[in-house]
């Protein structure tokens, strides 16, 4: 079975810290969001069930359900 991810610069803007994927991409590669702790400069960073990504002063918790949502989403009937 395949684990569910999501990519951060997809993560940012499912969750409406960024309007579109350029604005993800500069927030991500000028420093400004951390994944567990780190500073994160790779848009492409699979976060999975239990990552936590911070920007600025919020905080945001990847949770299954969350990832349950985006990946069956992508899934072809």
């Amino acid at each position: 079975m395949v684990q569910p991810f999501i990519k951060l610069d997809q993560f940012l803007k499912w969750q409406q810290v960024a309007s579109t994927g350029g604005t993800a991409k500069w927030l991500i590669q000028s420093g400004e969001v951390q994944v567990n702790g780190a500073v994160e400069t790779r848009r492409g960073r699979k976060l999975v069930a239990g990552d936590v990504v911070v920007v600025g002063d919020r905080t945001y918790g990847v949770s299954l359900e969350d990832l349950g949502s985006v990946y069956n989403s992508r899934q072809t009937p």
